[in-house]
């Protein structure tokens, strides 16, 4: 593609138009500057309410890539490969989840992280060799990250994905109509222009992380790391998240401080099988049994019932 075809290609994304209702920002008075993106930003949560079924159909996936011992595995360049890692990242201490399960891929690796690389989203051959590298595969979910669509290394990682058997999906504020890459499922947030032409770490990434935390916390809702609201599976990792454990238990069970301290305790750290013990008033071997039995669902183990 020569530069003239290249910059009518930019011109027609919808990332890069200009936002009618901010043409006067250099003008404005701080507060003014302020509303004006808290008003652009209320478009966002219509945006990805809009796409719930798309959202649902990626989650399905994620889910049967748990069961069958597969990974969710983000790719992204610039904001949307940061908030691919952050989502990830933030995966074990609050699911339990291996850090395997959910993995993280950027453009330019982990300096992209905290500094922008020159030129990294565009180098398609490294997005395809990321996907060889962490042997993607039929049991595996990946998803590409990226406002305009267009992004070359999300773009080539995803079709090496999609080659290797590896369940597809894309996030992008690229109108469906527009949207031609192959993939299962697509994720299209109409979110318009921002504020600062361009500027798609503004309301493009604000959709982009509501939709990444709706994915992983609804796949590992349908996979036993939630009992009613709480996190059941969560690593004690901090004094806050040893507490909340206690008050996890305390908060289910009915039990006092010190019950759920002792409880948790005896079930080897494990807040599902602490809440089965004393719910129950059985040991802990009968909890992790029933837990095992109902598929790691709490609420499961509780009735007797397998998932």
């Amino acid at each position: 593609m020569d530069d003239r075809s290249r910059f009518e290609e930019f011109a027609r994304l919808a990332t890069e138009q200009r936002n009618p209702r901010t043409m006067d920002l250099d003008t404005l008075s701080v507060e003014d500057v302020l509303r004006r993106i808290s008003a652009e930003d209320q478009r966002v949560p219509a945006a990805v309410a809009h796409e719930i079924p798309y959202i649902a159909a990626a989650v399905e996936r994620v889910v049967t890539s748990f069961r069958a011992g597969g990974r969710l595995i983000y790719v992204g360049a610039g904001t949307s490969g940061r908030l691919g890692v952050l989502d990830a990242s933030e995966c074990p201490p609050t699911f339990g989840a291996p850090p395997e399960w959910v993995q993280g891929v950027i453009a330019g690796g982990a300096p992209a992280l905290v500094r922008a690389v020159e030129g990294a989203e565009d180098r398609a051959e490294e997005g395809d060799r990321a996907m060889l590298e962490l042997r993607v595969g039929p049991a595996d979910t990946v998803i590409g990250i990226a406002a305009s669509r267009r992004t070359p290394f999300v773009v080539a990682a995803v079709a090496r994905a999609r080659a290797l058997g590896a369940g597809t999906a894309y996030v992008t504020c690229t109108p469906r109509g527009e949207f031609t890459l192959d993939v299962d499922v697509a994720i299209c947030l109409e979110v318009g222009p921002e504020v600062l032409m361009g500027s798609t770490r503004m309301k493009s990434g604000t959709a982009q992380k509501l939709v990444l935390n709706m994915i992983t916390t609804t796949a590992f809702v349908r996979s036993g790391k939630v009992y009613e609201n709480l996190m059941v599976d969560l690593m004690a990792t901090s004094q806050k998240l040893v507490e909340r454990s206690r008050r996890t238990v305390m908060a289910v069970t009915g039990c006092d401080y010190a019950t759920a301290s002792r409880a948790i305790e005896e079930a080897g750290k494990s807040v599902k099988t602490a809440i089965v013990m004393l719910k129950l008033d059985c040991p802990r071997s009968d909890a992790e049994r029933r837990l095992e039995r109902a598929g790691g669902f709490v609420r499961a183990a509780l009735a007797g019932a397998e998932t």
